[in-house]
């Protein structure tokens, strides 16, 4: 008979830090490591390291048949070939694709001489990952259709229709941060190589640099005008406009109706029940989201209007991330 499997393991890794958990059914994370993403010259030292990292959290729940399989959260990873592409920010994954998911795959099989098939391993990048730990643990358990939206220091989506992921042709559908919201020359370089995408206005860093512009513009009274303006960040702008500060609060009004504009428009293609948004700028509550659903409500079709629910995650904590990668583990 064979053991039941009740866990998953989720990884979570990062530019700086990757971080692994074994994760049960409800979400609970009852295992946790972490290393250094950027300590291994080669992606072959960073797999060998960090199965040796997983090998005793495995051991805590009764060894690899009690898992059903794992999950990777990464930057630039395709769920199609189980790979990074090209990540920029990974010193052993930014000039070369490394496949992995197989690599973790194989490393663990390894481990124990009864498995018989490959040991599952699945790979997607952080906001889709956010998407299925939403649909798995979070605010989005019961829906088919939603949309998350990851407000870090870029602007991430992960869409689900009729329950499943949209990955696209080639595995990186779904890059609703790169919709162009001011066309031509006043719009805004992005890192993609554009201009105008919403990624530049609405991320941590475009807010400090809506920031940034607004001071340079007025001279309007303000607490961040308290240290110099290049030092700005998202942070102090929140921290400003929880204290009532009418400059900051401009800065989250500019900030929503973008974000709300965008949202207006991501409808159309897919109609879904909610806009989950997850990130450190959502802590700043309704001084974000009551922007983003009233420039919601004023742009979009009126067929649409009113029926879009505008959620915070329900995973806003420093384990968010591993449990998203983790919802992976559970997929057939």
């Amino acid at each position: 008979m064979e053991k039941q499997q009740k866990y998953t393991i989720g990884i979570d890794l990062g530019g700086t830090n990757t971080v692994f958990g074994i994760v049960d059914a409800q979400g609970t994370i009852v295992a946790q490591d972490s290393m250094k993403t950027q300590a291994y010259e080669t992606a072959e030292a960073f797999v060998e390291a960090g199965v040796a990292r997983l090998v005793p959290l495995i051991s805590k729940v009764g060894g690899l048949d009690a898992i059903a399989g794992m999950g990777i959260g990464a930057p630039n990873a395709n769920f199609y070939t189980g790979a990074i592409e090209t990540a920029p920010n990974i010193t052993w994954a930014h000039e070369r694709t490394v496949p992995l998911a197989k690599m973790f795959s194989e490393q663990l099989s390894s481990l124990d001489s009864r498995q018989k098939e490959p040991f599952p391993v699945r790979i997607t990048n952080d906001a889709n990952a956010a998407a299925m730990g939403e649909m798995a643990y979070g605010a989005a358990r019961g829906m088919k259709n939603f949309i998350v939206i990851t407000l870090g220091t870029g602007v991430g989506s992960g869409i689900v229709i009729n329950g499943q992921l949209v990955y696209g042709h080639d595995g990186f559908a779904g890059e609703l941060g790169h919709v162009t919201m001011v066309r031509g020359k006043e719009g805004r370089a992005c890192g993609c190589g554009r201009t105008g995408c919403l990624e530049t206005y609405c991320s941590a860093t475009g807010v400090a640099r809506t920031a940034r512009e607004v001071l340079a513009q007025t001279d309007r009274p303000s607490l961040l005008r308290g240290k110099p303006a290049e030092e700005i960040e998202s942070l102090d702008v929140s921290i400003a406009a929880g204290k009532g500060d009418e400059v900051a609060n401009e800065i989250f009004r500019f900030t929503g109706k973008m974000l709300g504009e965008a949202c207006a428009d991501f409808t159309v293609f897919s109609s879904p029940e909610a806009f989950i948004f997850f990130g450190g700028l959502c802590k700043a509550g309704d001084l974000i989201m009551k922007p983003i659903e009233e420039a919601y409500n004023q742009h979009v079709m009126p067929i649409f209007r009113g029926k879009a629910k505008f959620l915070v995650s329900g995973l806003m904590d420093a384990n968010a991330a591993v449990l998203g990668a983790s919802a992976l583990g559970w997929s057939e």
